[in-house]
């Protein structure tokens, strides 16, 4: 059998098929069935490891778009897929292992009598036991900062660390797509920051939903503005930020006072 050379690798990498997108959304469109149509053919696409916010004013249609991507909602036009895998009712299962939703509220969230059962909960209903399931919980609160708090009662924690135990049970299920929603809401600046220097530190793709625009800009190169059920602009978060006009369309605002970087 003849070697394989450098080249020869160099040739069969070249061919390999790329890694799909964590996110495609193709042609969206969802009615209520009160008859209120909330998206109208939304397409977007998320390459692996981009942190990109969902902006728009109340009703745009974010959180349908959101119950699309773990098939809580499923599309009556267009479809979803992530990581290449179609969303529908055989592969529920593992779209929502992979598709990690943090709700706004982390009470939502938070329901068992301790930490420690709160993160190994997720884990646990997939399957996992003894040292395995240990180590995934153990992983989880060591990326938020909150090992040491493992054995508390969730409702001892203040608001941000249980912001934070919120976001390391969706971590325990090793998710391709982390998704927040408003994660900012209620914290004091260092929780933010916090909060922040956390979600800058994960290697995974990130969908952050979100009114806090400073917020944005500080963590999501990339951002989208739903506005009446489509995509209104999608670009570079700063060049959407600055541009004052396109932002009092979509009834969007800076705070006062606050200046986009040139």
């Amino acid at each position: 059998m003849d070697p394989v050379t450098n080249a020869d690798a160099d040739a069969d990498a070249a061919h390999a098929e790329p890694d799909p997108p964590s996110l495609e959304v193709a042609g969206l469109a969802y009615a209520y069935p009160d008859g209120h149509q909330a998206l109208f053919g939304v397409d977007l696409t998320i390459p692996r490891g981009q942190r990109v916010a969902l902006l728009g004013p109340n009703g745009a249609g974010k959180t349908t778009l959101v119950l699309h991507l773990n098939g809580i909602l499923t599309a009556g036009l267009g479809g979803v897929r992530v990581g290449g895998l179609p969303v529908g009712r055989d592969t529920l299962a593992e779209v929502r292992r992979r598709v990690g939703i943090v709700f706004q509220d982390p009470d939502d969230q938070l329901f068992m009598p301790s930490v420690r059962e709160d993160v190994a909960f997720g884990p646990a209903n997939a399957g996992l036991r003894g040292a395995e399931l240990e180590r995934r919980v153990t992983e989880a609160l060591d990326r938020v900062g909150m090992a040491d708090h493992a054995e508390r009662p969730p409702h001892h924690l203040s608001f941000g660390q249980r912001r934070r135990v919120a976001v390391a049970t969706v971590l325990a299920m090793r998710p391709e797509i982390l998704v927040l929603d408003e994660p900012s809401a209620n914290l004091d600046p260092a929780a933010r920051r916090e909060l922040a220097d956390i979600l800058r530190s994960l290697d995974l793709t990130v969908l952050m939903v979100t009114h806090d625009l400073p917020y944005a800009l500080e963590l999501c190169p990339r951002a989208v503005i739903l506005s009446e059920g489509v995509i209104a602009a999608d670009g570079p978060t700063a060049d959407l930020l600055a541009d004052a006009e396109l932002l009092r369309r979509h009834r969007l605002e800076l705070p006062f006072g606050f200046h986009v970087p040139a």
